[in-house]
């Protein structure tokens, strides 16, 4: 890692996803759609579980944080990515470009975690249903959703500084839509070794206890709901987990294939295809998800909505 930054340039000019005017101006068309279901659907979930009592449980709480962290978390990129596909050349400052870095990092931990705390809420109400207003107190659960919180904006902040620490003297054009760590690394004229073993050790821990809490409390459901008499309760089990595992098959598995390879096999063409899929098209993918396949959240919203036109 360098000692110093010799960095010559005061901001970055970003290729973006593509250079044909005439595509640029769909893709605007399409991610500006995205983008604003992805913001009123998240927001519509946070305020529908606010004004629903019925919904003023653990597990809507935590989902609640999950439509937060996913409008901050795709606002970070959708909003400048945007007004790129309508300027040239696509600049954005070194400062702004380590701002964007950093937020984006530590609301992809955070919603990283908050699947794990998902999970294991999932894992307490369906195997210790007796213990369950204990073990899921709001006061726990306020501890679970602030140290998730804690060690995303502490990872981020490691990540961002080991970056921003290096030289970028060969150029300042990044084959990327977005200020993310990989395409950076291979721009930097530093040694990036100490960073690519930072990023593998601290995002394993994060990444791997998020899986391994998945893995072991659906081992643990599934196993519980397997011993059930009740074809019934069978049925109403598996559909309350149905939406999460989802939700974390998607995100993980976009995860892993983005961050968890070596260096040498990054295709910066490939990865910005998967990136438009995790930091667009996740976070819209996540209140529907929930929505579509929860009858609460149905029930709640045909109630709210019933109630407004009744009330008009």
């Amino acid at each position: 890692m360098a000692a110093e930054n010799h960095t010559l340039f005061t901001d970055f000019i970003f290729l973006g996803i593509s250079a044909r005017k005439d595509v640029q101006q769909g893709l605007f068309v399409l991610f500006l759609l995205v983008y604003g279901i992805t913001v009123i659907a998240n927001l519509g979930m946070i305020l529908l579980i606010k004004v629903d009592t019925r919904l003023h449980t653990p597990m809507y709480y935590f989902l609640s944080n999950l439509s937060f962290c996913d409008v901050c978390y795709s606002s970070t990129v959708s909003p400048k990515m945007l007004a790129d596909f309508l300027s040239e050349p696509k600049k954005i400052l070194y400062n702004i470009c380590a701002i964007q870095m950093y937020f984006f990092g530590a609301f992809g931990d955070v919603e990283c975690l908050l699947l794990a705390v998902m999970a294991y809420d999932r894992y307490v109400a369906i195997c210790n249903p007796l213990l369950y207003t204990i073990a899921m107190s709001g006061g726990i659960c306020t501890q679970l959703v602030a140290g998730a919180y804690i060690v995303g904006l502490v990872d981020s902040a490691i990540h961002t500084c080991c970056t921003f620490r290096l030289s970028f003297c060969k150029s300042n054009v990044i084959n990327h839509f977005f200020c993310d760590i990989p395409p950076l690394l291979a721009l930097s004229c530093s040694d990036t070794s100490i960073n690519e073993i930072v990023i593998f050790i601290f995002s394993s821990c994060i990444v791997g206890c998020s899986i391994v809490t998945v893995l072991l409390s659906y081992g643990y459901i599934i196993t519980t709901i397997l011993r059930m008499n009740s074809a019934e309760g069978r049925r109403k089990a598996f559909s309350t987990c149905a939406s999460h595992l989802t939700a974390v098959a998607i995100f993980h598995g976009t995860l892993l294939f983005m961050y968890f390879r070596p260096s040498s096999s990054y295709s910066m063409d490939t990865d910005k295809m998967a990136s438009v899929f995790y930091t667009v098209v996740i976070p819209m993918l996540n209140p529907l998800i929930y929505s579509l396949r929860n009858k609460d959240v149905i029930g709640a919203l045909k109630k709210t909505m019933n109630t407004k036109l009744c009330s008009g």
